[in-house]
């Protein structure tokens, strides 16, 4: 997959570098030649022998060390890079390379390179998400840097937010995505529904659920990394824009039914990803509630069964959708996929460990309208985009 690669892997002085280990293990199994920089910070972490015996190469962490070839190390290591990774990057790399700071082996290698250069920052989540560090970001973003956003958890520092490491192969699959683009997709359509829906009580409360927009923002991405023109409808959550993709913003389950019609005809493949509410008050207060009785009564009325509607007007479209259940997992996936005419269906347990909502993976089931049914294990879900896109390819060029 990576034969040929020469990618050079910079490791700072964070808690995590010692997930770069798995990193440079994992590239080197794709193919790739793996060459690693190290910190003085990042040595106090992981020494750099086992970055040595991993990857199969010396490792550089002193700029003023005798040189072990007559190259100018980081002028040499520079050149030969097909891609450059900072994972860990760490607050203090990401602002001096932001402000052209190279008074390390590292800072200079990265001045001194033409290859892409991908970040995978790591930190505190106050450092992360301090105006100075987004600042830099925003900066080398607009340089044409690459990033990889982190994940949200508990972190080293026993905070719980975002600023974790994503997971080895998340970092693996972007750096395949950028070295060997797959454009399967260009030339195509793709509408990607993502999150859930808020159906108003009243003016301060609402009907919603846990979906986290996750799973659909990442196939949003996905096509767009494969070429696709890609428009995501999304209901509230806090994840940022992918890049490359139109993203329209919605509320209600009418309002996305709205949306996705407008666009319909237009696309090629749709996939239905959003936890859209099957039922809305009926009659929505239209003053704040306020505590008088012991009960309140509601009375619900079924929304618009969006994919159901899809399904009919079906023409040319790939219609994907998503069941996300408790019980019967098979059993009311295939019901769904046959009732509402889609092409295939991914469907998932949600009480499962790992693939509930808000998580950052997914187990999953997919069944196709041949009646195949194939299980993937559990798996980072921007790995289960790319699977999920390939899958769709495959059953298109059929």
């Amino acid at each position: 997959m990576l034969e040929g690669a020469n990618i050079v892997i910079g490791v700072t002085g964070g808690i995590a570098s010692y997930k770069s280990i798995d990193i440079v293990s994992r590239l080197r199994k794709a193919g790739a030649s793996v060459h690693v920089i190290m910190t003085e910070s990042a040595t106090k972490f992981v020494t750099p022998l086992t970055f040595r015996e991993i990857s199969g190469n010396p490792v550089v962490s002193d700029m003023w060390e005798e040189p072990k070839t007559w190259n100018v190390q980081h002028i040499a290591l520079a050149t030969i890079a097909d891609l450059f990774l900072v994972a860990p990057a760490t607050a203090n790399v990401i602002g001096k390379i932001a402000n052209g700071i190279a008074d390390d082996m590292l800072t200079t290698t990265i001045m001194a390179t033409k290859a892409p250069i991908l970040f995978a920052p790591a930190m505190n989540t106050n450092m992360y998400t301090n105006p100075i560090t987004q600042h830099n970001i925003k900066q080398l973003l607009d340089f044409g840097y690459n990033f990889i956003e982190p994940e949200c958890g508990m972190l080293a520092c026993g905070v719980e937010g975002q600023g974790r490491l994503p997971d080895p192969a998340v970092i693996v699959d972007k750096v395949i995505s950028l070295l060997r683009p797959n454009q399967s997709l260009c030339g195509k359509t793709v509408l990607v529904t993502a999150g859930g829906t808020r159906e108003p009580i009243d003016p301060v409360r609402y009907i919603g659920n846990r979906s986290s927009g996750k799973m659909g923002y990442a196939l949003a991405e996905a096509a767009a990394g494969r070429g696709a023109q890609v428009i995501l409808i999304s209901g509230p959550t806090s994840i940022a824009n992918p890049p490359g993709v139109e993203v329209i913003r919605v509320e209600t389950a009418r309002q996305m039914r709205e949306t996705v019609l407008n666009y319909y005809n237009k696309a090629n493949i749709v996939i239905k990803a959003a936890a859209v509410a099957d039922y809305k008050p009926q009659n929505p207060y239209e003053h704040k509630i306020k505590k008088k009785d012991e009960n309140l009564t509601l009375v619900l009325e079924k929304n618009p069964d969006i994919l159901s509607e899809l399904g009919q007007l079906k023409t040319q479209q790939f219609l994907v959708g998503f069941a996300a259940e408790t019980q019967d997992l098979v059993s009311n996936a295939k019901t769904k996929l046959f009732k509402k005419n889609l092409d295939m269906i991914v469907a998932n347990d949600v009480t499962a460990a790992g693939a509930g909502f808000n998580a950052d993976t997914n187990i999953v089931k997919l069944l196709y309208s041949d009646g195949r049914i194939e299980e993937l294990p559990r798996m980072p879900k921007t790995t289960l985009a790319r699977i999920i896109l390939d899958k769709i390819d495959e059953q298109i060029k059929k």
